[in-house]
């Protein structure tokens, strides 16, 4: 999925209140969902070793994270839909199939597809949302139409900015900016604990309890300024009467009305 790729999986209604629901049927899955957790974490730290690195502009940081995201998106339609995830989806987009798996591969791709382009595309805030329940959990990927939240950590890129090196006042911009990016970088390492705390290992579990947790986020950019968020988010235990049998997409749940209200400015629009 190059830059120049056609984007003829382009269904922002696939997207638009929404989630994909997996599974968690068994130990097994719920490993797999703790080091999923695990990996998110690590990411966070990584993104905040390379905003810390004043070798490595904002814009490399961002390329690096979206090279890890795409592995794990792909991952997960080939999961869904098989090797041949790219066929699938074409055969929903053309009317050949028009069925769960068909959708969601055209959810992934257009997620994938949103997310690469987020820190290149002023206005657009990457706002996911990951729920577990005890027998599921949900994983809703929105692109409202604004750049950051009401509790996003701000940080400044000067790759971005157009301020060259003859500007009287670079140096005091290029050195607040990395302050700044510093700020972010030990904000997402603290974090980054959000993801252990909600989705423990469940060997740490008691077995005869019902299982939650969920973070919201949101990473969104305009002009030179980048702004970041994690959260924990509070599940609606009677969402889901039914365990799943396979993965699905469902109704974006109450949680995803909720962190909207809370996170986002008034009146942002969730999709195109």
């Amino acid at each position: 999925m190059g830059q120049g790729d056609e984007r003829w999986y382009n269904r922002a209604d696939v997207l638009e209140g929404q989630a994909v629901r997996m599974p968690l049927l068994d130990e097994e899955a719920e490993r797999q969902l703790h080091k999923t957790a695990t990996l998110l974490a690590e990411g966070c730290r990584r993104k905040a070793e390379l905003l810390s690195d004043p070798s490595i502009s904002v814009a490399q940081a961002y390329e690096r994270e979206f090279e890890y995201i795409a592995k794990r998106c792909k991952y997960r339609l080939r999961q869904v839909a098989g090797d041949d995830y790219e066929a699938v989806a074409k055969a929903y987009i053309t009317g050949e199939r028009d069925d769960r798996t068909g959708a969601l591969a055209v959810y992934y791709l257009e997620a994938l597809w949103r997310i690469q382009r987020r820190s290149t595309v002023p206005g657009m805030l990457f706002f996911p949302l990951i729920i577990r329940y005890p027998n599921s959990y949900t994983a809703n990927l929105r692109f409202p139409h604004v750049h950051t939240t009401t509790e996003s950590v701000i940080f400044e890129s000067p790759g971005h900015a157009k301020v060259g090196p003859d500007d009287p006042h670079a140096q005091q911009y290029f050195d607040d900016s990395q302050h700044e990016q510093d700020r972010a970088a030990d904000y997402l390492r603290r974090a980054a604990q959000t993801y252990h705390e909600q989705f423990p290992h469940p060997d740490d579990l008691p077995d005869d309890e019902p299982r939650y947790g969920g973070i919201v986020g949101a990473a969104g950019r305009r002009g030179s300024m980048f702004t970041e968020m994690l959260a924990p988010v509070e599940p609606d235990p009677d969402r889901f009467d039914e365990p799943p049998t396979e993965p699905e997409l469902v109704p974006a749940g109450t949680e995803a009305e909720r962190t909207a209200r809370e996170y986002l400015p008034e009146a942002a629009a969730l999709t195109d």
